[in-house]
């Protein structure tokens, strides 16, 4: 076995979390080349991964581990690191976050020739995963160990059907030990880098086996394997193909994976149960889990809030439990969270207005809808100054009562899912308890959007004025004026001359220009331990809402959605702000709130049983003019919150790719976005809505 369990399935005598951790440190001790190259960490530029390498590092710190950080923001950097990696001789353990799930680790593409002092980690909660790299056996696969939350024991008969193809003999060959490499082509996705020597060749990302030197489960040559008949074969292709092939879906976030070994190590605390706790809600909050399974983690975090946070006694416990108990309180306080975006830090009808589930229930692109809106804040008993007041300066009274007096009216509205269960975090007398979802938000944004893109953001407490009192400024990372500390790499260990960020290289280094990617990485990974840092990224998030809200009202308005049969459509080829919507994060989260706007509005002329039950996908493809290609994205439509489906467009994508010949690259490890060149967009997307033959 390769794959680890979690330590409530894991069997007497199989690995858990816990000893794959003790393999780590075991390996750094007796390496006699120590140092920050030993141990490296490749982590996806995500929220999630982000508080897993969080948790990591500060489980390292406490080992006296040095380690070295390096984001990755797709294949093509993946492979790129790779080949670095291939050359650093002092290298021993390798720690993959939200990085590589679904490639074929032990393959001599990616890591097959490592030397087999290396072992690779895979902490990834993108499904589905290689199953290479599950179940291979042998000198790769047995240094290659998937960290599982699991799944992987209930895939009996996909593994079934991966041996078979992987060590049978195949039918109709003439050698049971062939090499049929060159006669089968592989059904898996493939990256296309650049057009040089270097970057044009293609790595194997998943599904079919690998078809080198085949072996049997049984080496008796004295009983040679029963070969498979073609129908056994077919059977066991078209299993493979459905596991590999029908959608992406998400597992158990890898900051819950992490948070489970501190467990273990009973090295726990706030700080690692929030950060958990952040891993979860961003899954949730970009449905990539449905609503019931966030419920099943909830209740876990739950448990663990109330045996870390105890509620105090004393009559006033109750009434003051949302509030911050004295200047060194920074406990963590389970809560019903309100669909509202912000509503802490806006004025109640803005955290209304930016909500795409009020957006979807009331039509707020509309001056119908924003009447609605108007009409429903003062049925319940809410005047137009306490609307537009800031949740800080609201009556105590009236933010008690904020949760119930909803209850008892929005639901005339249709607003009948108005809140979910959640949590808060308080920060002593320096701000009121910061939400989850406000803190996913605001560290999201700083990953998007904190650097490479000029945002403007609202000055606080200067709303709607002029010359005096209005306007904004342009957003500025915070703590980076003067700091030299920011590169692609971040060094660390328990020494004091190691606590730092190794951005001194070489002077003729110096000069060369980090990606604005990597900047946004550091950005939020200091954010996640800087609450001033942290309450800053609000007004950012706040900003792009704001421009989402615009652009997505705008669209609307303008009727530019164009519905096919199966998908509806958005180009965006103009527009004072398509810079900023060409950046990948900020168009996902447009076709997000598309979606979850219009999840109740699907055309009258356009209702079948099949999209009134599913609803339809939206494709929004932004066009951007610096490199000349068009971003697109894919994103899933559910009739209900918190439903989710797979996500198909990965084959989508590349099926319409192949129909069309157009020239793409999938630059995210997110499969449902693409680039695609400006002049094959129109065919390649009408490729995409036509459909397989």
């Amino acid at each position: 076995m390769v794959y680890i369990t979690p330590p409530n399935q894991t069997a007497p005598g199989r690995p858990s979390y816990g000893d794959a951790y003790n393999k780590i440190l075991a390996a750094h001790r007796r390496s006699p080349l120590t140092s920050a190259s030993s141990v490296i960490m490749l982590v996806a530029p995500d929220v999630d991964a982000l508080c897993a390498s969080k948790m990591l590092s500060r489980l390292f710190k406490q080992d006296d581990v040095i380690y070295t950080i390096i984001p990755v923001a797709g294949v093509e950097d993946f492979t790129r690191i790779r080949d670095e990696l291939m050359e650093n001789n002092e290298l021993h353990t390798l720690v993959m976050l939200n990085v590589g799930g679904y490639v074929d680790l032990p393959s001599p593409n990616w890591f097959g020739e490592f030397r087999t002092s290396v072992t690779i980690h895979v902490i990834d909660s993108v499904r589905p995963r290689n199953l290479s790299s599950l179940f291979g056996a042998g000198e790769n696969g047995d240094r290659i160990l998937v960290w599982d939350d699991g799944e992987a024991d209930k895939l009996v008969d996909e593994k079934r059907s991966w041996e078979a193809l992987e060590y049978e003999p195949l039918p109709d060959s003439g050698d049971e030990y062939s090499d049929e490499s060159e006669e089968e082509e592989s059904d898996g996705l493939e990256y296309e880098g650049d057009s040089d020597a270097e970057g044009s060749r293609k790595r194997r990302l998943s599904t079919e086996p690998r078809r080198g030197k085949r072996r049997r489960l049984n080496e008796d040559d004295d009983n040679p394997p029963q070969r498979m008949t073609r129908e056994e074969h077919d059977r066991h292709v078209a299993r493979l193909n459905k596991y590999y092939l029908g959608g992406t879906w998400y597992g158990q976030s890898v900051a819950s994976t992490i948070y489970t070994l501190a467990t273990i190590l009973e090295r726990v605390d706030n700080d690692f149960l929030w950060l958990a706790i952040l891993g979860l809600t961003y899954q949730y909050l970009t449905s990539r889990i449905t609503r019931e399974d966030y419920e099943g983690y909830h209740s876990l975090y739950y448990d663990e809030v109330s045996r870390l946070n105890p509620i105090p006694p004393g009559p006033n416990a109750g009434s003051s439990f949302l509030l911050s108990l004295n200047p060194d309180d920074v406990s963590v306080r389970a809560t019903d969270e309100l669909r509202f975006m912000f509503f802490r830090h806006w004025t109640l009808y803005d955290a209304m207005y930016h909500s795409s589930y009020v957006a979807s229930k009331l039509g707020i692109w509309k001056e119908r809808g924003r009447k609605r809106l108007t009409g429903l804040l003062a049925k319940m008993g809410f005047s137009l100054l306490q609307t537009q007041q800031s949740y800080s300066h609201m009556d105590m009274d009236l933010k008690r009562a904020l949760v119930d007096r909803f209850s008892e009216t929005a639901p005339e509205y249709g607003l009948v899912e108005l809140t979910y269960p959640s949590f808060v975090r308080c920060y002593g007398y320096r701000s009121q308890p910061f939400s989850a979802a406000d803190a996913v938000e605001g560290i999201n944004a700083l990953i998007d959007v904190a650097g490479g893109l000029p945002l403007e953001i609202e000055i606080e407490g200067a709303r709607n004025g002029g010359e005096w009192f209005g306007g904004g400024r342009t957003w500025e990372t915070p703590g980076v004026e003067g700091k030299k500390g920011k590169d692609e790499v971040r060094q660390t260990g328990s020494n004091a001359q190691n606590n730092t960020t190794t951005g001194t290289r070489d002077e003729t280094k110096d000069h060369q220009e980090v990606p604005w990617w990597i900047k946004n990485f550091w950005t939020a990974y200091d954010a996640l331990s800087d609450f001033e840092a942290l309450q800053q990224s609000i007004r950012l998030s706040m900003s792009l809402h704001r421009s989402i809200i615009e652009q997505g009202t705008s669209i609307i308005d303008k009727q530019d959605i164009r519905t096919t049969r199966n998908h509806r459509v958005v180009v965006m080829t103009q527009g004072p702000k398509l810079e900023l919507f060409s950046h990948p994060g900020v168009l996902m989260r447009l076709a997000s709130w598309l979606v979850d706007a219009l999840r109740d509005r699907v055309p009258t002329a356009q209702i079948t049983t099949q999209n009134k039950r599913k609803g339809l996908p939206f494709v929004v493809a932004c066009l951007d003019e610096r490199k000349d290609v068009y971003t697109v994205v894919g994103v899933n439509a559910a009739m209900e919150f918190g439903d989710v489906k797979k996500n198909q467009f990965a084959m989508a994508f590349v099926e319409a790719r192949d129909r069309c010949n157009a020239t793409t690259r999938h630059s995210s490890f997110n499969t449902s976005i693409i680039e695609v060149r400006k002049e094959h967009i129109k065919a390649f997307l009408a490729a995409l809505c036509e459909g397989p033959e």
